[in-house]
């Protein structure tokens, strides 16, 4: 494949970066309650039409295009002067990414059937905890830690290129900084519910997400190689 149509697939695949921001933001508008608290209105919340299509249609959708913006961010990276950790930052928040799928398409689709069961006078919540249980709460763990240390260490890798935006790399991994100790904190010893931080996180990813995908189409021309290229001739030689 020649370096324009590269560019092109590069470029596409960076605009999944905002629609991940703004889809996770308008899913975070509406948290669900906390089930531990509030077992009844968690259960009228999770089995109306609304929770499971605003969950496919925006928490995993958001997800999947995260993953494409951040393989196209891994590919671009790979050419700056942050190409090794660009393409380390990548491996681990898709594979971060790809374990929060799981633990959304379980809330997806079971959440509403233990939602039926005690608004019918099941006290679903009451049953012992089972490994599969176990099992999931450890998925759930490993896609915040994965998540979080695979996009700092992006917005690190943005900030280190020398070809995109640095303001755009800290505001991005200031924004996953707010969105998974919020959600480490509810997954652990908080309220089981989204935090409000999440939202403002997600605004801001969008914002950087916007940020970079307009630095990398605004320069049609500009390889990474001839931005590095023109960054050094720009600099005095030292003799």
């Amino acid at each position: 494949m020649n370096a324009p149509n590269i560019r092109k697939w590069i470029g596409v695949g960076l605009l999944g970066l905002p629609l991940y921001g703004a889809l996770t933001f308008f899913s975070s508008l509406n948290p669900q309650p906390d089930y531990n608290s509030h077992p009844e209105a968690w259960a009228r919340y999770v089995t109306t039409n609304h929770y499971v299509l605003e969950h496919l249609f925006l928490s995993i959708f958001g997800v999947i295009f995260a993953i494409f913006g951040v393989f196209a961010m891994g590919a671009y990276l790979t050419a700056s002067r942050a190409g090794r950790m660009g393409l380390v930052a990548m491996v681990i928040t898709v594979l971060g990414s790809a374990l929060l799928l799981v633990v959304l398409g379980v809330s997806t689709f079971a959440s509403p059937e233990q939602g039926q069961a005690l608004l019918a006078g099941m006290d679903t919540m009451q049953l012992p905890e089972t490994y599969a249980d176990t099992v999931q709460a450890l998925t759930g763990l490993a896609y915040i830690l994965l998540g979080f240390v695979g996009n700092i260490l992006l917005g690190i890798a943005i900030w280190r290129s020398g070809t995109l935006p640095r303001w755009a790399g800290a505001l991005w991994a200031g924004a996953h900084v707010l969105m998974y100790v919020s959600q480490g904190y509810a997954a652990t010893i908080g309220a089981k519910s989204t935090p409000p931080t999440v939202l403002v996180g997600a605004a801001l990813v969008a914002v950087s997400g916007v940020w970079i995908a307009w630095s990398f189409l605004s320069r049609p021309s500009a390889t990474p190689q001839e931005a590095m290229g023109a960054t050094e001739a720009a600099q005095p030689t030292v003799r």
